[in-house]
């Protein structure tokens, strides 16, 4: 099994579905997962890029690849595949970010990083730089870790937040730079400001990047994301096949005319 996870990511994990079915979070995909269901093998996918690929970004880190669900869902779908060839008779079911699987939760029980004062999972080779998939599977496996881990609580990306959204390990979505972005229809002023003030015209990486785990961070090896590299939108650059075309046209483009506004 190892060499198989192993192809489809540099760094995995295995949570007992014990650990998390008290905490799924009701949505359509639930009703895929294993009837007996498990095992979690909950997988990192690094896409931190050299800096070269930031020079003059405009938005965010995340979203300079191309829309990483694609990548990441055919890299589990091959896993997936090979692991039903393998162990025939137990079912391996596919989920990335639509999933019942509270993936941060999941993925600090199983060892491989600990959960940020902004909610995001802090790996210690990737930091907090990494999607999220899993494969849930009626399979048992022996699996390490068991507890939820906490970053420094060093506070640093409390203080740096620019709506003040971060308190006590939770996110108020509302005052969220990242969220406001993706909104649609009519901001505050108080949100124009912030995006204005940002620079950014599609999500936030500030509590990323004044994070000390972030601090070496190491870049993604996978290909994918490195050959798919957009750092900058604009006016007229086509937002299909990128992290904010699920948003549509409106917003994207609402967000870059206020940045001309400054």
């Amino acid at each position: 099994m190892k060499n198989i996870l192993d192809e489809a990511s540099p760094l995995w994990g295995i949570c007992p579905f014990g650990a998390v079915k008290d905490n799924l979070i009701d949505c359509r995909a639930k009703q895929r997962l294993p009837v007996n269901s498990r095992s979690v093998i909950i997988m990192a996918f690094p896409y931190l890029l050299d800096e070269k690929y930031y020079e003059n970004s405009n938005i965010s880190k995340y979203s300079v690849p191309a829309d990483y669900h694609p990548i990441v869902t055919a890299r589990l779908e091959t896993a997936a595949v090979k692991l039903r060839e393998k162990y025939a008779g137990y079912e391996f079911e596919v989920f990335a970010d639509n999933s019942p699987i509270p993936e941060v939760r999941a993925a600090s029980i199983a060892g491989i990083g600990v959960i940020g004062s902004n909610s995001l999972l802090i790996t210690e080779k990737y930091g907090s730089f990494v999607f999220l998939g899993e494969i849930v599977t009626d399979m048992p496996i022996a699996h390490e870790g068991g507890e939820i881990r906490e970053c420094l609580r060093c506070g640093r990306c409390t203080a740096a937040c620019p709506g003040g959204a971060i308190t006590d390990g939770r996110i108020d979505r509302e005052k969220c730079l990242s969220h406001i972005t993706q909104k649609k229809g009519a901001l505050s002023e108080e949100e124009i400001e912030m995006i204005k003030k940002s620079g950014c015209i599609w999500g936030c990486d500030i509590c990323q990047n004044v994070c000390p785990l972030n601090k070496s961070a190491e870049t993604t090896g996978i290909s994918e994301f490195e050959n798919t590299a957009l750092g900058r939108a604009e006016s007229d650059t086509p937002i299909e096949g990128r992290a904010y075309a699920w948003r549509g046209e409106k917003v994207i483009r609402r967000n870059i005319d206020l940045q001309k506004e400054k």
